[in-house]
């Protein structure tokens, strides 16, 4: 027994990881696949399968939990992960919404948000001075809850592990890559999808969510922490799924340009990553060789 946790941890702890990671994602997709609908709690749970999977291998390994990039970064690191992506999505859907007509809905936009609060007979007052505010605040906060889920087991655990094999590109490129795949089950059988051709959808979130793991690589990287990526995941989230697609209307061509499965989205993304790793491409990797073996 001694000898065989020994060997483990040297050989497969990403192995193991990702063994957990189908287990524990396993049993939410099944039953979001049979139902064809992620419930809310069902949702909450899924976001943190990864971050089980990362704790349960570092738990079985041995791994201190420190490694997993606990340590608070400079303030210009979560400045850019707040304010990003307003800077790549904003662009997206302003042009979506001068080149398609109708595709601006903030009438509907605001009635929503008012209602919310009780306060549908002032919808603009309801949307700006109560309903985005808190937005902006309060459920960004309530974000990370759900972002620290999926950075603790993409970022903390396995990101590091796959640059001390791969370097920097290859570990955003592989890492990006199961990040993607572990979405399609909820793209192909359940209501996730904004309608897109499922083919298309695909592609464009997978760019997408490939070129955003190397922006999160990026932070991870330079901040040496998680946090950064958690506040860019909670977000992103946040304001895309939150402002952006809730003020489209998905007319004409909208829905293939705007939402995580259009493609103006992806390439906007690309450009930001490519921007963004090309001023500093982090040459620095983790130091691993010690924290995989049991204590």
């Amino acid at each position: 027994m001694t000898r065989a946790l020994t060997r483990v941890p040297q050989q497969r702890p990403l192995s193991i990881f990702l063994f957990f990671l189908c287990v524990f994602s396993g049993c939410t997709y099944a039953l979001a696949v049979h139902s064809h609908h992620e419930s809310d709690a069902l949702s909450q749970f899924t976001v943190w399968c990864p971050g089980f999977a990362a704790l349960c291998t570092c738990l079985l390994l041995r791994i201190p939990l420190g490694t997993l990039g606990w340590g608070w970064p400079g303030r210009r690191f979560l400045r850019l992960a707040y304010f990003l992506p307003l800077i790549y999505a904003a662009p997206v859907y302003l042009l979506t919404w001068l080149v398609i007509r109708g595709a601006f809905s903030l009438n509907s936009f605001e009635a929503a948000m008012a209602d919310t609060y009780g306060l549908g007979r002032w919808p603009a007052l309801g949307t700006f001075g109560v309903a985005l505010p808190l937005l902006f605040t309060v459920t960004v906060i309530g974000e990370t809850v759900w972002g620290l889920g999926e950075e603790l087991g993409w970022r903390g655990f396995l990101f590091p592990r796959l640059q001390q094999r791969f370097g920097f590109h290859g570990a955003c490129l592989i890492s990006g890559s199961i990040w993607a795949v572990w979405h399609y089950p909820e793209i192909l059988w359940t209501d996730f999808n904004a309608g897109t051709n499922a083919v298309f959808a695909l592609a464009c979130f997978t760019v997408m969510v490939v070129a955003l793991a190397y922006i999160m690589g990026y932070l991870r990287v330079r901040s040496g922490s998680i946090w950064p990526c958690v506040l860019l995941h909670a977000t992103h989230n946040t304001f895309v799924q939150g402002i952006f697609d809730p003020l489209t209307a998905p007319v004409g061509w909208a829905k293939y340009i705007t939402t995580e499965f259009g493609a103006g989205l992806a390439v906007a993304i690309v450009v930001a990553g490519t921007v963004i790793v090309s001023t500093g491409c982090p040459r620095k990797g983790f130091s691993l060789a010690s924290t995989d073996e049991p204590r």
